[in-house]
């Protein structure tokens, strides 16, 4: 089974990337297959509303000037798709917002493509402000029919400086209790991913 996290932090080893690799862990030890891509830092344009995407319904956007298409290339051929994302004024990245209004338009207008994928958000927040992060990465999720999987306790890891967020104990304990549950919740529904209903 393969992974995908995506990385919506311009600091490409900072500390929403940390959080990705720690909720990898227990899957790499239980043979998925995992990729981290980064978006935070690179072009990627906000959704243009042409809705091109369902008359064309390639699984592409027709803006092909930037990362977009690559990265949704990959969100397809995921068995689950992990986004991070650090707190910017208590919500997603602007490539992060980017990418969900794309990558929802595309996926809905294909058929919807990300159904009964899972699908999970991760939080790098210095204070306050994470849950809305986690809010809107979620609403991508929902609104695709993935399926999110719980932890024990929100997907969050406090830090400011690279590397704060190994500090936080329970916020490391919760991104690998996230990436337990993902194991459990793939290995559950894998056999019947065909048969999830839609109207």
């Amino acid at each position: 089974m393969k992974i995908l996290g995506i990385n919506g932090s311009p600091r490409a080893n900072g500390n929403t990337n940390a959080l990705l690799e720690k909720t990898f862990e227990p899957l790499k030890e239980r043979g998925w297959e995992t990729e981290i891509v980064q978006v935070g830092g690179k072009v990627m344009r906000g959704c243009l509303g042409c809705r091109k995407c369902f008359e064309n319904k390639d699984q592409k956007c027709i803006i092909a000037n930037d990362s977009f298409n690559e990265v949704m290339a990959k969100m397809i051929e995921a068995d689950a798709i992990v986004i991070g994302s650090p707190t910017y004024f208590t919500d997603v990245t602007a490539e992060v917002k980017a990418l969900i209004d794309r990558a929802g338009y595309v996926a809905i207008s294909n058929g919807r493509i990300f159904k009964g994928k899972i699908g999970a958000a991760v939080v790098a927040v210095r204070r306050a402000g994470s849950l809305h992060v986690f809010d809107t990465i979620n609403h991508l999720f929902q609104i695709s029919q993935m399926v999110i999987p719980g932890s024990t306790y929100w997907n969050q890891g406090f830090g400011l400086g690279e590397g704060d967020v190994e500090r936080d104990e329970e916020g490391m304990r919760t991104m690998q209790n996230l990436g337990l549950a993902i194991d459990w919740l793939g290995k559950a529904i894998q056999p019947h991913i065909k048969d999830y209903p839609v109207e």
